[in-house]
């Protein structure tokens, strides 16, 4: 079950042409929208079905540099410059609080991997992170219980709310220009001489110099057609929210076996911090070699499925011509039951922290399709092959927390202007020049 995310109608009109296709309604894609729109480019943003009703409104909401893969941070921090500005720029509310996150250590082995990532990363990037004794924690969190050995904390990461966020910046992106199509599916690209000159969507062709393809979890299929490799898989994560609980934590947290963060209405949202569902499918095969670093490294954490999903993707549509339906519209939102198991064992640990969470009350539970890499990183980048193209996709749970940073620097690429943070380490190339990247043992 869906959890309830603000609507935005679309407008009614479609454009014939305009100079930006943004394609995807998430969180990433209506970022792109609004800071290409501040720039005064006219933009059309495409989404097959309504604005975050897919991972952009079923995340954790937690907007974080803290743990961040070491190539992720400086976009983290920007993100994090600009998220205590967005309500003021989208004139609404995004729910964001800097309410700080701590990560719990159990163990000796979770310590120094923190210690680690502390020494190697936060203190030369001089952020505010800092170990946090057992002692220093009854402080950081009330009410804390358990054999917590210490933390790692970042007092300036934070919280916004999902549900809000997204909706929020699109309207803010359609009142700066900024057309907005729901209900309606691109189903490829179209070129000439060379590169992008079109899209076409289930009701018609718009012209346009550019396309930015932020479309989550459906990425690489879109991709397939093209002739692009995008190393790309899907990841099931479950989640609850609860009524309001007076007398839980305002810092959000994450430990063995849990994450939780306060939510607006006073309630939280609660899942776990390391169990996860990978369904196998034909591309886990296809895709084995550049996944296999990261299978291994994490294979603690993620339960690998084989099921329906295999059978379903054998037989689906690869490719389609442009002027058929394409899956997009066969498949509006990706609305996935949550494991309840996960829950049920995430709803002990959180309890076993924080005993005031006897009392929750769960209202709901969802579960959500996160887009993975084989490096954790997400692709923020042009296309070599085909100008015009850009891809914002891949960013394996982390793409609501830096949303704001990447929107801006996906803006700055198609602009062609300096982009605020080195983009280096997002490029698409990196899949097919021979780096095959792994992921980092600090993240």
């Amino acid at each position: 079950m869906a959890p309830p995310v603000d609507r935005v109608p679309g407008d009614p009109t479609m454009p014939t042409a305009t100079s930006v296709v943004v394609i995807g309604g998430g969180i990433i894609g209506v970022c792109t929208a609004f800071f290409l729109a501040r720039k005064g480019i006219p933009v059309v943003l495409c989404e097959k079905g309504e604005i975050a009703a897919e991972q952009s409104s079923r995340n954790w909401g937690w907007c974080r540099k803290m743990g961040r893969d070491p190539l992720e941070v400086p976009l983290a921090m920007e993100a994090l410059r600009l998220w205590p500005e967005m309500n003021a720029l989208v004139e609404a509310e995004t729910g964001f609080r800097r309410s700080g996150i701590v990560y719990l250590c159990r163990t000796k082995k979770e310590l120094e991997k923190r210690e680690a990532w502390l020494e190697q990363v936060a203190k030369p990037m001089q952020l505010d992170t800092k170990m946090v004794t057992r002692d220093q924690m009854s402080r950081v969190l009330p009410g804390l219980a358990g054999s917590w050995l210490g933390g790692l904390s970042t007092p300036s990461d934070g919280r916004a709310e999902p549900a809000h966020a997204a909706p929020a910046i699109a309207e803010a992106a359609r009142r700066l220009g900024t057309t907005i199509l729901t209900q309606c599916a691109v189903r490829g690209v179209e070129t000439t001489g060379g590169q992008i000159s079109g899209v076409v969507t289930e009701r018609g062709r718009i012209a346009c110099q550019a396309v930015v393809l932020a479309g989550g979890a459906w990425s690489r299929l879109f991709c397939k057609p093209l002739g692009l490799k995008l190393p790309q898989l899907q990841m099931l994560s479950s989640v609850m929210r609860t009524e309001p609980l007076p007398g839980g934590p305002e810092t959000s947290v994450g430990g063995f076996g849990f994450g939780l963060r306060k939510r607006l209405d006073g309630g939280y949202t609660v899942s776990s911090w390391s169990r996860n569902v990978m369904d196998v499918v034909p591309a886990s095969f296809r895709l084995l070699t550049d996944f296999l670093p990261a299978w291994r490294m994490h294979r603690g954490s993620v339960k690998l499925r084989f099921g329906r999903r295999f059978f379903k993707d054998l037989v689906g549509k690869g490719t389609w011509t442009l002027d058929e339906p394409s899956p997009f519209e066969a498949m509006r939102v990706l609305d996935p039951p949550a494991i309840q198991p996960i829950l049920d064992q995430a709803r002990m640990h959180v309890t076993a922290a924080f005993p005031v969470f006897h009392t929750m009350q769960v209202t709901q539970t969802w579960g959500g399709m996160i887009d993975v890499t084989p490096d954790g990183v997400p692709v923020i980048s042009h296309v070599d092959t085909l100008p015009g193209l850009f891809i914002a996709t891949g960013f394996s749970g982390h793409g609501f927390g830096i949303a704001p940073g990447a929107g801006r620097l996906m803006a700055e690429l198609v602009t062609g202007e300096t982009p605020v943070v080195d983009p280096a380490a997002f490029r698409y190339s990196r899949f097919t020049d021979g780096t095959r990247p792994k992921p980092s043992p600090l993240a």
